[in-house]
């Protein structure tokens, strides 16, 4: 009995709550070196996927940029720090997103250039046209899709098909504009063949594996309205140790604190 009573007192005890309450705290927001990401409502968190895409896509010279599903906006900051003069609009279908992203732009440095809108990328008029298109899309294409999912509705193909992203695009990129995604490895032909039938061209491909020496699990796309040299590269996240690679951290290290 007295040990019952004594893992209950520990359990009770303040710095124990104090050590959850922070966790928690850290779970909902999330610091990078230049900005903060509160992720609390949104469908979609922070995550390795959307970070690759924000510090891998080419920014340069991009003055209206477009992020299709920003959910809490961390590519839109991404690429807001990386381009001096470029103005972002981020849309998304979810409206818990929308809301976190105005609050992330409005408390970041870069709030003038970056707007939040709660939009169908499907419905966005074809006069608007943009030197950049950058999205993390929906991915999972099988499955029964739960009622009431927030995110998995937001990872699911239902809502944007590679088809629709890519084709959109095509209407959407001025001519010497891009397109950047972020894919898992197996859809690899289903983006190839949505290219082709949009008449844009794979002008880079980067192949992500996840640690040395496994197969690669996600890939970085770059597509263009205009034919160009092709570039293919592979990224590996960490060494079989489990320690960051140089090339990981050569990408990230403008963002991420432990870097």
């Amino acid at each position: 009995m007295d040990k019952y009573l004594k893992r209950e007192k520990m359990l009770n005890h303040p710095f124990l709550h104090y050590l959850c309450r922070r966790y928690m705290a850290r779970e909902k927001t999330f610091r990078f070196k230049h900005f903060t990401v509160v992720n609390d409502r949104t469908a979609m968190k922070v995550g390795t996927d959307g970070v690759l895409l924000g510090a891998w896509c080419p920014v340069d010279g991009c003055r209206r940029v477009l992020d299709v599903g920003t959910g809490c906006g961390v590519i839109a900051l991404m690429i807001a720090q990386r381009n001096p003069i470029a103005q972002i609009e981020a849309i998304d279908i979810d409206q818990a997103g929308i809301e976190e992203a105005t609050l992330n732009f409005s408390h970041s440095q870069w709030s003038n250039r970056l707007r939040a809108t709660l939009m169908d990328y499907n419905s966005m008029n074809q006069f608007d046209t943009y030197d950049l298109i950058v999205s993390n899309p929906p991915f999972f294409t099988n499955g029964v899709l739960p009622n009431g999912d927030a995110r998995i509705q937001a990872r699911h193909t239902i809502s944007l098909t590679y088809h629709q992203l890519i084709n959109r695009a095509s209407n959407l990129l001025n001519d010497s504009g891009y397109l950047a995604l972020i894919s898992p490895a197996d859809v690899h032909s289903q983006i190839v063949e949505a290219a082709a039938f949009s008449s844009l061209t794979v002008r880079r491909l980067t192949r992500v594996i996840p640690v040395m020496g496994a197969a690669p699990k996600r890939l970085l796309w770059l597509l263009s309205r205009h034919p160009g040299s092709y570039q293919e590269d592979t990224l590996t996240i960490s060494n079989s140790d489990g320690s960051f690679t140089e090339g990981y951290i050569d990408l990230t290290k403008p963002f991420y604190l432990k870097m």
